[in-house]
C-alpha cells in the first residue's frame, strides 16, 4: 500500500466515483463504487511508478499532513 494521497468523488457526468492522487500527475481511476476506485487507484499507482522508474522521471514523495487536534 502506498501513502500517496487519494481524493475520491463521484461524477455524476459519467455516474462513476473518480479516485485520484494529487502528487502523480494524470494518476487517475474510477470505478462504479468507492471501493471500487480505491482498487483501480492502487493498481494506477503501482503503473504510475513503474513507468515512472522506467523512465527516470522524478518520483514524488507522498505528501505528509500534519494532523492537529
Amino acid at each position: 500500500m502506498h501513502k500517496y494521497e487519494i481524493i475520491i468523488y463521484w461524477s455524476g457526468e459519467d455516474k462513476i466515483f473518480v479516485a485520484e492522487v494529487p502528487e502523480l500527475k494524470g494518476c487517475l481511476a474510477h470505478g462504479k463504487t468507492q471501493a471500487a476506485a480505491v482498487k483501480n487507484i492502487n493498481e494506477a499507482i503501482e503503473l504510475w511508478l513503474a513507468t515512472a522508474k522506467e523512465f527516470g522521471d522524478e518520483i514524488p514523495s507522498p505528501r505528509q499532513r500534519l494532523i492537529v487536534a
